[in-house]
């Protein structure tokens, strides 16, 4: 018996939905390097971690808000009409997707960043601390180490 289709697959409509869904929802550190490289308009990035956490190294060009904070400065740090785009330390940690449901309630259109600062920094995107700007090796199992993007 298939471990894979022991439950089957959705049908084509609720896979539409669903894909289409998580797209609306998600985006990818790929993605986000990109829009910022290109100073793409309306795309505020929003670390949520703890002040050490983003003293460790955070996103170039990222905002500093952790998530107990959001409701009280996010109108003060985010303009209303930008797409926020939250991320935690990596994909075994939820505090993106906290983050993005209190900037959600707070009426933002939001999108949680796959994978987080590890995979950002594992892909060898630009860390900032206090020390300047430096980017890490590219980790050769999670990007294309060539430089060519995966062309997913």
């Amino acid at each position: 018996m298939s471990a894979v289709t022991s439950t089957p697959a959705a049908d084509n409509t609720a896979a539409l939905a669903h894909f289409a869904a998580r797209l609306a929802f998600e985006t990818d550190v790929s993605d986000v390097a990109s829009d910022l490289a290109g100073k793409v308009p309306g795309v505020v990035v929003i670390d949520s971690r703890s002040l050490e956490s983003w003293n460790q190294g955070h996103i170039e060009g990222a905002i500093h808000l952790p998530t107990a904070e959001i409701a009280a400065r996010a109108a003060d740090l985010v303009p209303a009409d930008v797409t926020v785009v939250t991320y935690c330390w990596g994909p075994g940690c939820n505090g993106a997707t906290r983050a993005a449901l209190e900037f959600a309630k707070l009426g933002y259109r939001v999108k949680e960043m796959l994978g987080g600062f590890e995979y950002w920094a594992r892909e060898g995107f630009p860390v900032e601390t206090a020390g300047g700007v430096t980017r890490n090796p590219v980790d050769p199992l999670t990007a294309p180490v060539s430089g060519i993007a995966c062309a997913c």
